[in-house]
């Protein structure tokens, strides 16, 4: 299925029906009087999540999304049928917002919420029959429905995200430790959407973790499709910065760890006005050295001593290849989703 994490549609809910306008005439009942039911109400639009779906990809086939109108209301005050509700099925993790960016509802917390409501259905002239008004010859129509012009964006959720420049491993990794199988292959770009994979973590636990696509120098400005990769980074709870240790790639493993964290200085500070925004910069990050069966035991310590220098903790040395210190590094990510947790 095709990746897709942004779509803008029209959302329309029903119009009510109008109500009807009608007399009573039967036989041996000269003086039978206004009978007009009401009209039925317009159908609602409702947003619904389901686990089912990971894309926005089926929302592509149309623009526009409407609800029922309310039918007519009829005689013998009969109220017309509500018009049949729309139900707009989306992931988990999507947010809508409004033209201007404002958000309407985010669904990471929520199943089920009626964004627009259908009109009202308008009153039949036997609602309006008073001791001084016994044949009203008049009837409401029904209440206008509610149209809007909507962007729905996807936001992957997952406990912990992989971060790193291309071929440093995320796709190898996210393939060891779960039952994901994304693409491999030793160039960059490989992935080009972001995957999940669900990791257990002993008999009755486990963590969702998302492979996030390769990003690179001034994917704050949306090099790389920087922009729309970082985004999934908001929903996950803390990193694994992931280092292509090898040196293979000709780029240095120090300067790849400071430049993705410029990158995410910055994308915080082009979104810190936005509502709900949580900064990038300031979670955890778990620093792992990737691909450590190319490295000598001496190249290891120095390379290792000097990510403890710049960020202040010990890295994690493995190889996603040979499998190296993976059970490890499992137990250690479920050990901070515990902390996490107890916050």
């Amino acid at each position: 299925m095709k990746f897709i994490d942004e779509v803008r549609i029209t959302l329309a809910s029903g119009r009510g029906g109008p109500g009807c306008v009608s007399y009573r005439r039967e036989s041996m009942m000269p003086r039978g009087g206004p009978d007009g039911g009401n009209g039925g109400k317009g159908g609602d639009v409702i947003v619904r999540t389901s686990r089912h779906i990971n894309s926005l990809v089926d929302l592509r086939q149309n623009k526009r999304y409407a609800a029922e109108k309310g039918e007519m209301g009829m005689g013998r005050q009969k109220s017309g049928q509500d018009g049949a509700d729309f139900v707009l099925i989306v992931p988990e993790g999507t947010i809508i917002r409004t033209m201007e960016g404002e958000i309407v509802v985010d669904m990471t917390d929520i199943n089920e919420y009626i964004i627009l409501k259908g009109g009202r259905g308008g009153k039949g002239n036997e609602f309006f029959k008073t001791s001084v008004n016994q044949a009203p010859d008049y009837a409401q129509p029904g209440e206008d429905g509610e149209e809007m012009e909507v962007i729905l964006e996807l936001k992957l959720i997952a406990d912990v995200g992989i971060i790193g420049f291309p071929n440093a491993g995320k796709s190898t990794l996210i393939s060891r430790i779960s039952a994901a199988k994304p693409k491999i292959a030793d160039y960059p770009f490989t992935t080009l959407t972001p995957n999940l994979g669900v990791v257990k973590a002993g008999d009755y636990s486990s963590f969702v973790v998302a492979d996030i696509p390769g990003l690179v120098k001034g994917a704050h400005e949306g090099v790389g499709l920087g922009i729309q990769f970082l985004k999934h980074v908001e929903r996950t709870r803390f990193f694994i910065h992931l280092i292509d240790a090898s040196g293979l790639s000709g780029r240095d493993p120090v300067q790849d760890f400071e430049e993705l964290n410029f990158e995410l200085e910055m994308y915080d500070k082009n979104n810190q006005d936005k509502e709900g925004f949580f900064p990038l910069a300031t979670r955890t990050q778990l620093v792992v050295l990737n691909k450590i069966d190319t490295l000598g035991e001496n190249q290891l310590t120095k390379l290792k001593n000097k990510f403890k220098e710049i960020s202040g903790s010990e890295p994690f040395a493995i190889s996603a290849v040979t499998g190296k210190n993976i059970k490890e590094l499992v137990s250690e990510l479920a050990q901070e989703i515990l902390s996490k947790d107890a916050e």
